[in-house]
């Protein structure tokens, strides 16, 4: 499948997509090797179409199909006056991998966080996810922070 970068429509995802979103979520749950679940899923699909809620999702569609997502929030910051834009999840479906999907829905998650006034965005990372990370590499900076994490 050839997608042209220039045909990728970049919207938010309508609540009425959840059929077309869940595969996708399912493959970025598998290609992080982890599972949740089903209230945790259903959970997120409800915040992201709750407007009193900072939840956010952008989706890529080539040909009019769902190919990739962004999942976004904003949130205050003890470092800055203004919010920051967290970019919790992006995922691209593999075969639509390699045509700058990944780098439109940053660049379109660049552009709500200027509208919302943040000072910036960032994200996290598994320091193998070596095909991201090229692209990662290009639009952002590597501030070498590690992550420490308990569960509860």
């Amino acid at each position: 499948m050839a997608i042209d970068s220039k045909t990728v429509v970049i919207r938010p995802v309508g609540d009425d997509e959840r059929a077309a979103w869940e595969p996708l979520w399912d493959g970025y749950l598998t290609f992080y090797k982890t599972a949740l679940a089903q209230d945790v899923s259903d959970g997120t699909w409800q915040r992201f179409h709750d407007t009193a809620e900072p939840l956010f999702i952008l989706g890529a569609y080539a040909d009019g199909k769902l190919s990739g997502f962004a999942h976004y929030l904003f949130h205050r910051s003890t470092w800055a006056p203004s919010s920051y834009c967290y970019l919790e999840d992006l995922f691209v479906a593999e075969g639509a991998r390699g045509f700058g999907i990944g780098r439109a829905l940053i660049e379109a998650v660049y552009e709500k966080a200027r509208a919302a006034n943040s000072s910036r965005v960032y994200w996290l990372t598994n320091e193998t996810n070596a095909q991201a990370r090229a692209l990662y590499d290009k639009i952002a900076d590597n501030l070498g922070f590690i992550q420490y994490r308990k569960v509860l």
